[in-house]
């Protein structure tokens, strides 16, 4: 069973009755090591699960299922409402949380960026306005957002700074950034726990800082905040479990597809693999079997003078 839940940004699983090393074989197609997109930091959509592309959006869409009320909860608590939009949604990907922001809330006016286009094209239809672009170099007018959601991104940045200066600037005076992220440190809770695929985990992180990522953001983040000069900065957890949700629905987090993409570029071995399948079904088929996933929310306002920075003309619509 794999522990370390991720983004921005697949549900498929091996049940009780595959062979975890057929499942994984050449003649399964696994997916290839793909070229992330320009800029993208540690984050490739078409080389992050079991399934290329096609199976990214599904564990996205899993993914923000899974989590999206308790989320949503915390955002509002932070001073997330409609009347005092736009919400600038970077690095909003397929729009997985896009289209349940629109849905909860009809009359936020939303912004969806992301730098990769044919992962943004599949927001279409989420009734925000689309742009392709760096979270570090956003096409925005000072001053001229509510909000700014980052979502799972800043994990994936070798630098998140550029990105929150950009927050900073397009925010209003008085507006929100609220920025949601994991610790791998302290990534929830599961049992019955498996020590022997503590090293599957390590791997998983260190391929993932080999990229420029960082699994450990969730600790810095009031820090990162108060450092780009975001005031009344706070913290807030949110808890999924299955106490109200099916153990498969954890499949995103914890199931074998994050895995074969290492298989297929040898950072796993197909016995690890196997280990990890095992565990995930042993897990699966346990009536007692307990998890709970932690993520962690932070928000801070913009201050009075925002700095300086460039005036487009592309502003938000």
């Amino acid at each position: 069973m794999t522990t370390t839940p991720t983004s921005p940004h697949s549900t498929a699983t091996v049940t009780d009755h595959d062979d975890p090393a057929r499942w994984a074989s050449p003649s399964r197609n696994p997916v290839p090591p793909a070229s992330p997109a320009p800029n993208a930091g540690s984050y490739n959509p078409a080389a992050t699960t079991a399934g290329g592309m096609a199976g990214e959006l599904a564990r996205l869409e899993a993914q923000a299922a899974l989590s999206f009320d308790e989320e949503l909860s915390l955002l509002r608590e932070l001073g997330l409402t409609a009347p005092d939009g736009p919400l600038v949604e970077v690095g909003a990907g397929s729009g997985a949380i896009t289209r349940r922001l629109r849905r909860a809330m009809p009359d936020l006016s939303l912004v969806a960026v992301d730098i990769d286009p044919d992962l943004l094209a599949h927001a279409e239809g989420t009734g925000a306005e689309l742009i392709v672009a760096d979270a570090a170099d956003l096409p925005l007018e000072t001053a001229s957002a509510g909000y700014v959601l980052l979502r799972y991104v800043l994990q994936h940045l070798p630098d998140p700074a550029p990105a929150l200066a950009e927050a900073r600037r397009i925010l209003r005076p008085g507006g929100r950034v609220l920025v949601t992220e994991v610790d791998a440190s302290c990534w929830g809770l599961a049992e019955p726990a498996y020590p022997e695929l503590a090293g599957i985990h390590a791997k998983l992180a260190a391929t993932q800082q080999a990229a420029g990522g960082d699994r450990t953001i969730g600790r810095r983040l009031t820090r990162l905040l108060r450092d780009t000069g975001f005031t009344e900065v706070a913290l807030r957890p949110f808890a999924t479990t299955n106490d109200t949700r099916p153990t498969d629905d954890f499949a995103p987090h914890l199931g074998p597809g994050r895995l074969q993409p290492l298989l297929a570029a040898g950072v796993l071995s197909l016995r690890e693999f196997a280990l990890a399948a095992d565990r995930w079904n042993r897990f699966r088929a346990d009536p007692n079997a307990w998890v709970m996933l932690l993520g962690f929310t932070a928000a801070g306002t913009a201050p009075d003078a925002p700095p300086g920075g460039r005036h487009t003309t592309e502003g938000i619509q």
